[in-house]
C-alpha cells in the first residue's frame, strides 16, 4: 500500500486501513477506538492477507451462530432499556457469521447518538457485545453488531473508495494504500478489489492496519 491516492470524500486515496459479563449490561465501554486485546487478537488471526477467514480455523455451526445472536441480543437490549432508548432487534446468520441489527423505530436520535462519530461507539459496543458471548459460551465471536443502519451507509461508502482505488491502480499502475480501517471493513474493500480484478493486502499492525490495492504485477 504505498501512497497513490484519491478518495471519494476525503483525502486522496491515501485511506489507511469481544462483552462483559452478561449479567452485568452497565459495564462501561471502552474509551472510543479502543479494542479488547484478546478479541482484537482473534479477530486480526482470523482474517489473512486477503481479507480470507483463516481456512484452519473450525467454521462455527449454525446453532452456535444462533446462540451467539441470541445472547448478543439479549445484552443489547438489557442496554437499550437501561438507557431507556428504543430499537428493535433483529438476528441474522450467513455467510458463517451472526448480524444483529438494531433498527429505529421512526427518527430516533438517541440510538444514532450510540454509533458515536466515525462508528466508533459502535465499534466498542460490538467489542461489548463479543465479550458476553465469550463470557456465556467461551467461544469468541465474529458478530457484527450494526445501529440504525450505519454499517450498510459504511459499507456504501467503502464500495466507492475501493472504486476509486481501482481506478487510480489501472490509470497510474501504482499501488494504492487506503487508510486504515477495521477487519470487517477491509474485508468489504478486498471483495471490490477482487469483483474488479486488481490485487488487495493488509499491511500494517493494530490499528494501522490498512489495504493496500495493486495490480499484481
Amino acid at each position: 500500500m504505498s501512497d497513490a491516492s484519491s478518495s471519494p470524500s476525503e483525502d486522496p486515496v491515501e485511506d489507511t486501513q469481544g462483552r462483559t459479563d452478561s449479567e452485568h449490561p452497565t459495564a462501561e465501554p471502552p474509551e472510543s477506538g479502543q479494542e479488547t486485546g484478546e478479541v482484537r487478537a482473534a479477530t486480526e488471526a482470523e482474517t489473512d492477507a486477503t481479507g480470507s477467514a483463516d481456512s484452519s480455523a473450525e467454521a462455527p455451526t449454525q446453532s452456535r451462530l444462533e446462540e451467539e445472536g441470541d445472547i448478543a441480543a439479549d445484552y443489547v437490549e438489557e442496554l437499550l432499556d437501561i438507557s431507556d432508548i428504543d430499537g428493535d432487534i433483529d438476528i441474522e446468520v450467513r455467510n458463517g457469521r451472526t448480524y444483529v441489527s438494531v433498527i429505529a423505530e421512526g427518527d430516533d436520535e438517541r440510538l444514532r447518538d450510540l454509533v458515536g462519530q466515525d462508528g466508533k461507539r459502535l465499534e466498542a459496543l460490538q467489542e461489548l457485545a463479543r465479550l458476553a458471548v465469550l463470557s456465556a459460551t467461551g467461544n469468541r465471536s465474529r458478530l457484527v453488531l450494526d445501529i440504525a443502519g450505519h454499517r450498510t451507509e459504511r459499507a456504501n461508502e467503502l464500495e466507492v473508495v475501493a472504486q476509486e482505488a481501482v481506478d487510480a491502480v489501472r490509470q497510474t499502475g501504482e499501488p494504492v494504500h487506503l487508510r486504515p480501517m477495521g477487519a470487517y471493513e477491509r474485508k468489504i474493500v478486498h471483495d471490490v478489489i477482487a469483483e474488479a480484478g486488481l490485487v488487495s493486502e493488509s499491511e500494517g499492525e493494530g490499528p494501522r492496519r490498512h489495504v493496500v490495492v495493486s495490480s499484481g504485477d
